[in-house]
């Protein structure tokens, strides 16, 4: 395959920058609890200062992969299979999704929804950032609201997403890992005051798995 080629198919969305897959226990939000096979894509350029997977933001420094062989991966674990990034949405996520569909599976994305939503997903969580928002698409699609608490003002911001998805969405308030200890007490007392939204924690770093 040549250069050109190859860009042609990352274009297309036949081939991803995969970072990395393996078969795990869902720790946030709706399917907590729930056995996933994840699919991690690189690429992304929201720049989360507090983002715990920061080697996913350079592409470049992953494969690209054929979404035949993903999907080959995936459903040998799971019938759940979870894509997050990095930013997913950066590629065309049509063609993996068209051949996990074709399989029979569930597809679930973790996005900030910053880019155009491509793809055919059975959940969407959006997780997103002050940096760069996420599209109106999006925000009507969405299935569960994901905001990170990493100071006072994500409250703030947690409203302002809270107010734009649609009436069907559940809303989740989730500790940035490193600020746990302080914001816990925080989202307590808020989900408590406001119960319409509900604590998120990353249950897998708890139990010490992926």
């Amino acid at each position: 395959m040549t250069r050109r080629e190859r860009q042609e198919h990352i274009d297309k969305g036949l081939l991803l920058p995969l970072m990395e897959e393996f078969y795990t226990i869902q720790g946030e939000g709706y399917h907590k609890g729930t056995a996933a096979y994840f699919v991690r894509i690189g690429g992304c350029d929201v720049g989360c200062h507090w983002c715990d997977v920061k080697e996913s933001w350079l592409a470049e420094l992953h494969p690209p992969t054929e979404t035949e062989k993903i999907v080959a991966n995936a459903v040998a674990y799971s019938k759940t299979i979870v894509v997050t990034g990095g930013e997913p949405l950066m590629w065309d996520m049509g063609p993996l999704t068209e051949q996990l569909k074709a399989k029979q599976v569930q597809t679930h994305i973790e996005t900030s929804g910053a880019y155009k939503l491509s793809g055919t997903w059975d959940w969407i969580c959006l997780s997103p950032k002050k940096m760069k928002l996420p599209t109106e698409e999006v925000y009507e699609k969405a299935n569960e609201l994901k905001c990170i608490i990493y100071n006072k003002d994500d409250f703030r911001f947690a409203e302002e997403q809270a107010a734009k998805v649609n009436k069907e969405c559940i809303l989740y308030l989730q500790p940035e890992w490193s600020k746990r200890d302080k914001v816990v007490p925080q989202i307590v007392d808020y989900v408590m005051a406001n119960p319409k939204w509900k604590v998120s924690l990353q249950t897998h770093k708890y139990l010490n798995i992926p």
